[in-house]
């Protein structure tokens, strides 16, 4: 073979050194080469980005796997691996296991992400739920894409009758791998437990009026701003639909390691007031 650059070399080299760590190989050959399978399938600038931007192998097969089922482009691939999607993925309090059979509540707990990352909205301080939803929906390949595979969109503020009266779901979705109707509401507040009941009653709504004999039980999914975890937890211990609940960010928190190397307020401050009495002085 020939023609590999000093780059490109020192890449391959890298790429064998990262998945030789032997603490972290499967130790079954047949699953061994199962895994290496999976690797080379996947572009080389695939690769490159995956050794690069991850941590440990578990990381780099968890991005290596879902660029497999999902066919993602290298572009798209980084973004999810920079919004950390490995780290969110399956994090959001629910109550799955108690509601669903299995194999569907697992696939429904990797459906969820805690928190979302809604950084490609441009939002103020100041705006309501349906600021939000408006948003998220004029930006639904974003959106979609930030949800994960397999979601379906079909629309906002959908109109459910119950007796003589009107409600709206903020957001309706159907999820073609797990087959089912997925409710989402948008809280722009924290959680409150009255929040879980409206969810609970949607979801009854959708079951009886819009589910079929081919549809799994309707999944609800509350997306809030912040979240008390025992409260979250204590508001799902007694409902019998399948609730998951998760924050979302507008903007992506910055790494730990990170954060100590920026200055801080104070010191930027200080900067921009030496910066103004040197362009004083110079005018003077």
């Amino acid at each position: 073979m020939q023609g590999f650059s000093e780059r490109n070399l020192k890449y391959i080299r890298q790429w064998h050194l990262f998945y030789a760590q032997t603490n972290q190989q499967p130790s079954d050959e047949q699953i061994r080469q199962q895994v290496v399978a999976q690797i080379v399938q996947i572009p080389w600038g695939h690769n490159i980005a995956i050794i690069t931007k991850c941590k440990d192998v578990g990381e780099a097969l968890y991005y290596v796997r879902t660029t497999l089922a999902n066919n993602w482009s290298r572009s798209v691939l980084v973004h999810q691996i920079e919004s950390r999607l490995y780290q969110r993925t399956g994090k959001a309090i629910h109550n799955f296991a108690l509601t669903l059979p299995k194999p569907q509540s697992d696939l429904a707990v990797q459906m969820l992400k805690d928190p979302y990352i809604f950084d490609f909205l441009r939002m103020t301080e100041a705006y309501n739920e349906r600021e939000l939803e408006m948003a998220l929906v004029n930006h639904v390949t974003q959106f979609l894409l930030e949800l994960g595979a397999g979601f379906a969109y079909l629309g906002k503020q959908m109109l459910i009758r119950v007796g003589e009266r009107e409600f709206f779901i903020d957001l309706l979705f159907y999820h073609t791998r797990l087959r089912c109707y997925i409710v989402a509401e948008l809280k722009t507040v924290e959680f409150e437990p009255e929040h879980a009941g409206k969810l609970n009653f949607y979801l009854k709504a959708v079951d009886s009026q819009l589910r079929t004999e081919h549809d799994q039980p309707t999944i609800g999914i509350l997306i809030c701003k912040k979240k008390d975890k025992m409260v979250v937890e204590y508001a799902l211990s007694d409902i019998h639909k399948p609730i998951g609940v998760s924050e979302y960010q507008l903007t992506q928190s910055l790494p730990d390691e990170l954060k100590s190397s920026l200055p801080s307020i104070e010191e930027l401050e200080a900067e921009l007031s030496a910066i103004g009495e040197s362009e004083a002085s110079l005018e003077s």
